[in-house]
């Protein structure tokens, strides 16, 4: 009787993995990007960072105290307060970004139920909220240093860009979305990290790409693809907003369909819509259908759904 087994309920597998490391971990990798924005941009980066950051914690510390349970200590409201950050232009009033993180906190994250309960992603549905309420000030990228459009604006009205300063980031547009090298080398640390993998980001870069091809006008001119996957947020959403663990499938093929989907919608805002962007509303709309991918992805359980032997 000694070598009997202990059964207990499932999960069986453990990780050392928790929620603050991984949480920490995404902070760490947005760090290139949100430093290149202060450098880009200068000193009023940071105190929209700062302003974002606060407005998302202090507003999950007093939703804890009504809720008498406190949350702020798995950094998830720091992450969507950074995040939130990387998707403003630096000239927006501070109230206006101090809003879009309560907003994040508070009415996409906290009234759903809390982590893990949320259906999209806190930061893009605060972004989204705010481009909507506020375009005027959403879309002005106007600062001391630049004055012209987004390069992305520009080549929708068949202006030619500097792919060089876009890979760079010595660009207008929002805080964290400029450097594509800044942003690469935060993915990386993510993947050598075990945090995310390549199944999103990969998927969806190379639909869009191939729906650019067929559909932007241009072929399959390479300075035109490389400008739009440089451009407007694409490689920012797709390896730290798309991966979001809460919003995205759980399923592997779940992942690769949800990953063509946000190609697919991505491509068709920038070339039919009016707007040169369409990552965020891209990745809001794709987490809105994460429970059907889910549904017709479930794996069937071992000894079900096979045909039935007839006597």
């Amino acid at each position: 009787m000694g070598g009997l087994l202990k059964v207990s309920s499932n999960p069986h597998v453990r990780s050392k993995v928790n929620t603050v490391g991984i949480m920490f971990a995404v902070v760490l990798a947005l760090l290139p990007a949100a430093g290149f924005g202060i450098y880009n941009f200068g000193p009023r980066a940071l105190w929209v960072i700062l302003v974002t950051v606060v407005s998302t914690v202090l507003t999950e510390f007093l939703f804890g105290l009504y809720k008498k349970k406190q949350t702020i200590g798995d950094l998830s409201a720091v992450v969507t307060g950074l995040l939130l950050a990387m998707n403003l232009p630096v000239s927006i009033p501070l109230w206006m970004a101090a809003l879009g993180g309560v907003f994040a906190i508070l009415v996409v994250k906290c009234l759903f139920g809390g982590l893990g309960q949320n259906f999209m992603n806190p930061a893009l549905a605060a972004r989204c909220f705010l481009l909507i309420s506020f375009p005027k000030q959403m879309t002005d990228f106007v600062t001391d240093a630049y004055t012209g459009a987004t390069p992305l604006a520009a080549l929708k009205a068949g202006e030619e860009v500097n792919i060089l300063d876009m890979v760079i980031g010595t660009i207008p547009g929002t805080i964290g979305e400029t450097s594509v090298i800044a942003i690469v080398i935060g993915a990386c640390l993510l993947i050598l990290l075990g945090i995310i993998d390549l199944r999103i980001p990969g998927s969806y870069i190379v639909t869009f790409v191939v729906f650019i091809g067929l559909f932007g006008g241009h072929g399959f001119d390479m300075a035109y693809i490389s400008a739009q996957m440089a451009g407007g947020g694409l490689m920012l959403g797709a390896f730290f907003m798309a991966t979001d663990y809460v919003t995205r499938p759980i399923t592997v093929k779940g992942q690769y369909i949800y990953g063509i989907v946000l190609g697919i919608l991505t491509g068709i805002f920038r070339v039919f819509g009016a707007s040169s962007e369409g990552v965020s509303y891209a990745i809001i709309l794709g987490n809105l259908l994460v429970p059907l991918i889910e549904k017709i992805t479930v794996p069937t359980a071992f000894g079900k759904g096979g045909r039935k032997h007839e006597k």
